[in-house]
């Protein structure tokens, strides 16, 4: 284990920094490639979706909700609509646009999930001025 993240580890035992804080730092310190730039375009190469909810002061919930999707998952999943049968795509895009997602999956690239990502930058929604929605990647 290198000396830095002995640190945080020891930051963290010691209440000094919050999990989140140290996650980030052990992040930032450890593998080279985690916001590696692309030899092709000159693009961010993410590994993380992160969404986190925050109860607001007058919440009914005080739970707090900390989510981290590997963006392989949903490339993986990406590729997996291409395995769905042509018969099938239209109901399936139906079924979508009822639930109010006006998505044709078999149009979805990768190129439009980095320019999606790209766009996202950090964005914050709160919600009936309680809660507060972060989606941000990483």
């Amino acid at each position: 284990m290198s000396e830095e993240k002995r640190k945080v580890l020891e930051m963290l035992s010691q209440g000094k920094i919050t999990v989140d804080e140290a996650e980030k730092l052990l992040a930032a310190i450890g593998e080279p490639d985690n916001e590696a730039v692309s030899s092709t375009g000159g693009k961010r190469q993410w590994k993380y979706l992160r969404v986190v909810v925050d109860p607001g002061p007058g919440s009914e919930s005080k739970d707090k909700v900390n989510i981290r999707i590997p963006f392989k998952l949903i490339r993986a999943g990406l590729k997996f609509a291409a395995f769905i049968p042509r018969e099938y795509q239209g109901q399936i895009d139906e079924a979508l646009k009822e639930k109010g997602m006006n998505v044709d999956l078999s149009k979805i690239t990768p190129e439009d999930l980095e320019e999606i990502v790209s766009n996202l930058d950090d964005m914050t929604v709160e919600v009936d001025g309680e809660d507060k929605v972060r989606v941000f990647c990483e």
